[in-house]
């Protein structure tokens, strides 16, 4: 597994919407329906994506908005791994 290029991280966000890249991450802002019942409920379902990928992102909650971020720590930076629970996490909403 390596470590993606800037050019190759763009281009897989291009079909991310709302994912953005910022160094050695992937992040995008998720705002729920239902208040904080529903921001955790959706952070319940993003845990049930990241165990079955065993990979793990970084998760933060306030009130109705989940902020999750994404890297390969033991690759120091983004992966196609990183990309994949991307798109996995946007088949979560709802």
């Amino acid at each position: 597994m390596t470590v993606l290029s800037s050019q190759e991280i763009d281009a897989g966000l291009a079909s991310l919407p709302g994912w953005a890249s910022d160094g050695a991450v992937i992040s995008k802002q998720f705002v729920l329906e239902g208040g904080f019942v529903g921001a955790v409920m959706f952070v319940n379902r993003v845990t049930g994506a990241a165990e079955a990928a065993a990979h793990h992102p970084d998760v933060a909650i306030a009130w109705n908005t989940v902020i999750v971020t994404l890297s390969t720590h033991s690759q120091g930076g983004v992966t196609d791994k990183d990309l994949a629970l991307a798109g996995r996490i946007d088949e979560l909403v709802g």
